[in-house]
């Protein structure tokens, strides 16, 4: 009688070279992973971004139209140099630098249609000083028909529920555009989004 005896097949484990081969997928893997989920921060950052300028934008508006007082640092102000005065807010963008890394909320206590104010010191009429953050910032700002316009204001006046443009330059100019678009960007560029803003008071991020 014979007997068979089965041969063990050895388990020798993984060699050195497919052990090599697996980390360098599993690292071309990680890369791309890696690469896809900070181009997709950059444009979630963005959006967050351009949807908290619309809605200061749009605080502005209601605001004015709401017939809001100013705070009571500047009453007194008003009450002496402005006594007819009309409420009335707006936003402040400045892109002349190499790129605006905050904007304003402001009141707009003399009637003059701008800010006059720079230092937000909370005695005039800047009211905040918003912070962008991320390295994120303004880099753009066009009026139709697409002119360039490095320092601008968004203002709204009771009763209008329309938007007036302040264009700053040597002396500060009212826009007769329908709209201005505000650009902003991530830190290296790769996300970008656009705000629309019409004179007739709409507001559109793109």
């Amino acid at each position: 009688m014979f007997e068979f005896v089965k041969k063990k097949k050895k388990n020798g484990g993984m060699t050195y070279v497919e052990l090599i081969v697996v980390l360098s997928i599993f690292g071309i893997m990680s890369s791309i992973v890696m690469f896809n989920y900070n181009d997709f921060q950059a444009k979630v950052d963005i959006k967050n971004l351009a949807n908290d300028i619309a809605l200061e934008i749009v605080k502005a508006q209601k605001s004015a139209m709401g017939g809001k007082l100013p705070p009571q640092a500047q009453v007194q102000y008003l009450l002496a140099n402005n006594p007819d005065w009309k409420p009335s807010y707006g936003v402040y963008f400045d892109t002349s630098s190499s790129g605006q890394k905050s904007f304003d909320y402001f009141v707009d206590l003399d009637g003059d249609k701008a800010l006059n104010d720079f230092s937000c010191s909370g005695n005039n009429e800047c009211l905040a000083k918003i912070d962008i953050t991320k390295g994120n910032f303004v880099s753009k700002i066009e009026a139709v028909p697409f002119a360039h316009i490095d320092r601008l204001s968004i203002i709204f006046t009771r009763p209008d529920s329309g938007a007036v443009f302040t264009k700053y330059e040597s002396e500060n100019t009212v826009l007769s555009s329908s709209s201005v678009q505000i650009i902003i960007s991530s830190k290296d560029g790769s996300a970008k989004a656009k705000i629309n803003v019409y004179s007739s008071g709409r507001i559109q991020i793109n």
